[in-house]
């Protein structure tokens, strides 16, 4: 009878490692470069810097001055491109960009379901479960040496270097952008 139970406990750590090794991301990232622009520094102004964490192990910090109320027609968009070589010519444009939205949706959705997972534990960006309050808090934002691990984003990605420009605009609001490029490998373990 010990055998047996013996079996079953192996089969069933085996299948939860398994599960587990499916569903953890199977790619592994370097941030090559970010960089910010914004029409006006004192309503928004965003520093940024790669931050070498461990051996193979990279994260973001940022500081964002955020000095200006958002409203109904404040929008957002980003474009995700792809590229095997890295080379600015060889970039195509992927399915996986974010459509020219409102803010208030943008946070009700990608937001909360990719940045709030990816950089709620190591800044202080607003957090909400259920729909976001409107006004976007004025305050300066600061998150520190940022590990994505992944949450939200597709578990396979073909390797090869990601840009992703993502802007910001409204009527009588300052525009903002960053272009972020990022270098993805096949994970190891």
């Amino acid at each position: 009878m010990a055998s047996h139970r013996f079996s079953f406990v192996s089969i069933l750590l085996g299948v939860l490692l398994i599960a587990e090794n499916r569903a953890a991301r199977k790619w592994d990232y370097e941030p090559i470069s970010i960089d910010c622009n914004t029409s006006d520094d004192s309503l928004i102004n965003i520093n940024t810097k790669i931050v070498r964490i461990n051996r193979g192990e990279f994260g973001i910090s940022a500081k964002v001055e955020w000095n200006y109320d958002t409203t109904d027609e404040t929008m957002v968009e980003a474009v995700v491109y792809r590229s095997t070589s890295g080379d600015e010519s060889d970039y195509k444009v992927l399915p996986f960009s974010l459509p020219k939205q409102t803010f208030y949706d943008y946070l009700n959705t990608y937001y909360k379901d990719v940045i709030i997972k990816n950089f709620g534990g190591c800044s202080n960006i607003p957090q909400f479960e259920d729909k976001f309050e409107p006004p976007w808090p004025k305050k300066t934002y600061i998150a520190d040496k940022c590990v994505i691990d992944g949450d939200g984003f597709p578990e396979i990605l073909p390797i090869g270097f990601y840009k992703i420009v993502f802007n910001c605009t409204g009527p009588n609001q300052p525009s903002w952008s960053f272009v972020a490029i990022i270098k993805l490998t096949t994970k190891m373990f």
